[in-house]
């Protein structure tokens, strides 16, 4: 996809077709590197892949926590106890403890084998749209935004314990309908009216189905498309706002990686209490 006009072209294009802007193999091959881990994770998925095994290990090691704790059906269910003990949001804790970091690790948590497998296969096709239209920089900085939007609102209108990716989820749909908002166009148009679809889709499930966070999705969706409105698409060239996405993505990583911190912290004083 040409990074001026977005229309579709080949990689073998040094001009794009249809506006004549010279691509150069830096723009060409921006969103294509090579493959990961000798092709076995494919370049487009990377980011995405990456999320994924985080969910799944944690998930694996909440659950096996849980059934240790004498909760003989965690992997259908992981006990409360257990996922607040691995940084699970809950009101209380994040607004008057000051638990912050909550509002990320919930993000990374699943309460069932059924419920990280749903978030698991919308998020394998989204993550890998949103990378390929934003690119990675602005995917995580969409991703981590939204997942703190998202259960900051969860705090408010729905205090209780509350884990999932699915607030980031609704923020990846967020992003592809400000896709389509700015994208002026037949394409914007038809990706707009494609996740709006998608959007109301996820709020119905939601109201329908008990127990499902549906104020994080409403925050994560509201999140998503602010980031993505702002932040728009790659640029043809690397200039200054480029590099505030490429910071912006760092610091999106280094807090996530202190807020595990504290998770671990967390765990370790209160695990061994009644």
């Amino acid at each position: 996809m040409c990074p001026n006009c977005r229309a579709f072209i080949t990689t073998k294009d040094k001009v794009c077709p249809y506006c004549d802007v010279k691509l150069g193999q830096r723009a060409v091959d921006r969103r294509s590197p090579a493959d990961a881990l000798g092709g076995l994770i494919p370049a487009a998925r990377f980011t995405t892949a990456v999320i994924l095994m985080i969910n799944f290990g944690l998930f694996l090691v909440t659950a096996v926590y849980s059934m240790r704790q004498g909760n003989a059906s965690a992997f259908m269910g992981i006990d409360g106890r257990t996922l607040l003990l691995f940084g699970a949001k809950h009101g209380m804790l994040v607004l008057g403890e000051g638990d912050w970091w909550r509002l990320i690790t919930a993000g990374f948590l699943h309460g069932g084998i059924f419920h990280i497998f749903m978030n698991s296969w919308v998020l394998f096709d989204l993550g890998t749209t949103v990378e390929e239209f934003y690119g990675t920089r602005r995917m995580l900085v969409i991703y981590f935004c939204s997942t703190i939007t998202g259960f900051l609102a969860s705090c408010f209108w729905n205090p209780g314990i509350s884990v999932g990716a699915s607030a980031a989820l609704f923020g990846l749909i967020g992003a592809m309908i400000a896709l389509g908002v700015r994208e002026r166009s037949t394409l914007g148009a038809a990706i707009k009216r494609m996740y709006v679809r998608w959007a109301i889709y996820g709020m119905v499930f939601g109201l329908l189905i008990p127990m499902i966070d549906n104020a994080a999705h409403f925050g994560g969706l509201a999140g998503g498309f602010a980031v993505g409105y702002l932040a728009g698409t790659p640029r043809l060239v690397e200039d200054w706002r480029e590099n505030v996405w490429r910071y912006a993505a760092y610091a999106c990583v280094v807090l996530t990686i202190l807020a595990f911190g504290r998770m671990v912290l967390t765990f370790q004083t209160y695990s061994g209490q009644g």
